[in-house]
């Protein structure tokens, strides 16, 4: 049995104010090209999407409909099995999947915990909507009294569902999806924090006595390490989300399931719409700069005294910039002032100003410049 692994793509997202739906529309297509044909002929039966589809529960009109685009690329081929993720909102994201029974399974309520996506009678899917511990504490505990407020104590429960279900099952394999942080985990700078209570990690050993653990949350593609004999890994996105994932190769999981219980994880690189980049050096050393036209990229300044009109000088040289930082050469933090404002001078308080903006001390000639242009302004209060 095949099956391609996928999560977080964020539909909706932007990237430094820039609107991310034509790259994401060209990865997705990937997805699609890639179900209908395999790099090696072997036929994928199910793509699993595990949360984040959208970037916000309000997803913008254009996300949903490049969302029902992308079901129908890929369920033309196989089956499609979609969990929710910590970013959608699981009620808008389920809507309608009473009536998606065969292609599509849309798998958000948490009263499905423990019910399996059967594929070919051969694997059972147990596709785990995001456990929020605040909501999941309630709906799956089995006594009176709420599980403990964890993400740990919702996911065990979870896989206890599971478990059970399984052990009726005799000679089928066993995949379940989840949105979550597993310990092991290499985060990003891009990903919204799940903590509750100051923890929001899950062990690995949790998932024990599954054959395949389909993760989401986390932007990088990794495998986590584990006691037992699960797998466990996630796909990524497909997109990158943020320049602290520039060095990330993006990729998707095409998962086999050996008969003879071997679990064989290859990822498939998606080509990035735009390559990415980060440039550091003064104005004038950045705009002799060449190669990086298409790139989106992030530019830090170091001119000592900031340059004018830095941002539209670099945009007519680099047409997709994203992003333009400064931090003056021989930069040192400046020390905390000994007095309040009050008890200071006006060429004191100008003094520690140039020197928390540019890193260095003021220099005479700028504070005289303040000390004319103060003067100036008291006199044209009429104070003084």
């Amino acid at each position: 049995m095949r099956f391609l692994h996928t999560s977080d793509w964020h539909l909706g997202r932007s990237l430094h104010g820039v609107d991310l739906l034509d790259a994401q529309r060209t990865v997705l297509r990937q997805l699609g090209d890639l179900v209908a044909e395999p790099p090696d002929g072997v036929p994928i039966e199910a793509v699993l999407v595990a949360g984040d589809v959208y970037d916000r529960a309000v997803p913008p009109v254009e996300a949903v409909t490049l969302f029902g685009q992308a079901l129908g690329w890929l369920a033309e081929h196989c089956t499609v099995i979609v969990t929710s993720g910590n970013h959608d909102s699981a009620i808008r994201l389920g809507f309608g999947a009473p009536l998606f029974t065969d292609r599509v399974r849309l798998c958000t309520d948490l009263a499905s915990v423990g019910t399996p996506v059967l594929l070919n009678d051969e694997v059972a899917v147990y596709p785990l909507p995001y456990l929020d511990p605040d909501a999941a504490r309630l709906a799956l505990a089995t006594g009176d009294e709420p599980l403990a407020r964890s993400h740990q104590a919702v996911m065990a429960a979870a896989l206890d569902r599971v478990r059970a279900d399984l052990a009726g099952r005799l000679g089928v394999r066993s995949v379940v999806m989840a949105h979550a942080f597993v310990v092991g985990g290499e985060p990003s700078a891009s990903e919204r924090s799940i903590q509750v209570g100051g923890v929001d990690s899950v062990a690995a050993e949790t998932f024990a006595g599954v054959d395949y653990v389909a993760l989401g949350h986390l932007h990088g593609p990794q495998r986590l390490r584990s006691a037992t004999r699960t797998v466990l890994s996630y796909a990524g996105s497909p997109l990158r989300y943020s320049f602290s994932e520039l060095a990330q190769p993006k990729s998707v999981n095409l998962v086999d399931l050996a008969a003879d219980g071997a679990v064989t994880v290859t990822p498939v690189p998606i080509r990035q719409p735009r390559p990415m980049a980060e440039l550091t050096g003064t104005l004038d050393e950045l705009l002799a700069t060449d190669g990086y036209a298409e790139h989106w990229l992030a530019v830090t300044v170091t001119d000592r005294v900031r340059p004018d009109r830095p941002i539209d000088r670099l945009r007519s040289k680099f047409p997709h910039l994203l992003h333009v930082g400064f931090a003056p050469a021989g930069r040192t933090e400046a020390a905390a002032p000994g007095l309040p404002a009050a008890g200071r001078s006006p060429r004191e308080l100008a003094g520690d100003f140039i020197a928390h903006v540019t890193g260095s001390s003021a220099e005479d000639v700028e504070l005289a410049v303040f000390e004319q242009a103060y003067a100036a302004a008291l006199t044209e209060a009429g104070v003084g």
